[in-house]
């Protein structure tokens, strides 16, 4: 539906209707706003339509920190949607011209649909880069961190994000509240509740209003709180999806728990290793000593028996040429 107001929009403006991008309706800066997300790039070009994974260069470690990049790269851009999405609500919230209101949603919705889409992909990456085996001698301590990183500045994102819906939905609600103060000043505090709630407040909005004295005036404040329900639902949809991100990003860190206790295990493993072989080690040592001191006490016993058979024979030579 936002696809074919925004056509429709499109149309109407190449049919030569001015727009005053100053107005107080905001429709030219919603319609450049627009014209600015067909193409939301990362500064080098690269549109986050449909990201593709880093480059791969055959090393891994290279492959490694160029898909690290590239996620803090959507990530960032994650933030500049949330920022433009406030922008968005709060325009929205200051339209009452029910054309430029039009325009506001149309342009919020395809914004939040974009930002949802880049959230979903920024989650699959990290999740596919957390998946990746480690290679023969690459430092696993590192790559546990880079990871750990990377999430936590996706949830701060998504944090930021979260409070940005809470913060307007109360806000939409404020204003629902005031627009049903102006057809029925003297409503309970029930009523209001129904009436922004939603819960069987369109009944009373229109009690309310058939008994009001400003009817033309109430009829506004009819249709604006029907479109702020609209909207207060939008922004339930979208708190129910960062619920589940969260939840998303929960598991993976428990993977990634997993991940490190292995980490730890086969360090631990190392270490063992490494311990053993200092200790055989020591003991090759002290073998290798004893075998020298033995081949010396040897060298000398054979020189001792040397010496003395020399003596024998001599003396028995000697003797010998007595006789």
């Amino acid at each position: 539906m936002a696809r074919d107001r925004l056509a429709a929009m499109r149309a109407q403006r190449q049919g030569g209707q001015p727009s005053n991008p100053a107005s107080p309706t905001g429709g030219g800066y919603e319609m450049s706003s627009l014209q600015q997300r067909d193409q939301i790039t990362n500064g080098s070009g690269a549109s986050y339509g449909g990201p593709a994974a880093a480059t791969a260069t055959g090393d891994p470690t290279t492959d490694f920190f160029n898909e690290v990049s590239s996620i803090r790269g959507m990530i960032e851009q994650l933030d500049v949607n949330v920022g433009r999405v406030s922008d968005m609500h709060a325009r929205l919230l200051n339209n009452t011209d029910e054309s430029a209101m039009k325009q506001s949603e149309a342009v919020l919705d395809e914004l939040v649909g974009e930002t949802r889409g880049l959230s979903a992909q920024i989650k699959n990456r990290i999740a596919d880069l957390q998946k990746q085996p480690v290679p023969p001698g690459q430092n696993a301590a590192i790559r546990v961190n880079q990871l750990k990183l990377l999430r936590e500045k996706f949830v701060e994102a998504l944090q930021n994000y979260q409070r940005v819906e809470q913060d307007y939905r109360k806000k939409y609600r404020e204003r629902v509240e005031r627009q049903f103060r102006i057809v029925k000043p003297d409503a309970t505090p029930e009523e209001v509740k129904a009436v922004v709630d939603n819960d069987d407040g369109q009944a009373i909005f229109s009690q309310a209003l058939m008994s009001s004295t400003r009817y033309d005036v109430g009829r506004a404040a009819y249709r604006e709180v029907q479109g702020r329900h609209e909207e207060i639902l939008k922004i339930e949809n979208t708190l129910a999806e960062l619920a589940q991100l969260f939840n998303d990003m929960s598991l993976l860190v428990q993977q990634q728990d997993d991940i490190i206790n292995q980490v730890e295990i086969q360090a631990g493993q190392v270490e063992t290793d490494v311990e053993k072989g200092l200790e055989q080690t020591g003991k090759a040592v002290d073998s290798a000593r004893r075998a020298r001191r033995m081949r010396w006490i040897c060298f000398f016993i054979t020189l001792i028996i040397l010496a003395v058979v020399a003596i024998v024979v001599g003396v028995v030579v000697s003797q010998n040429t007595r006789n």
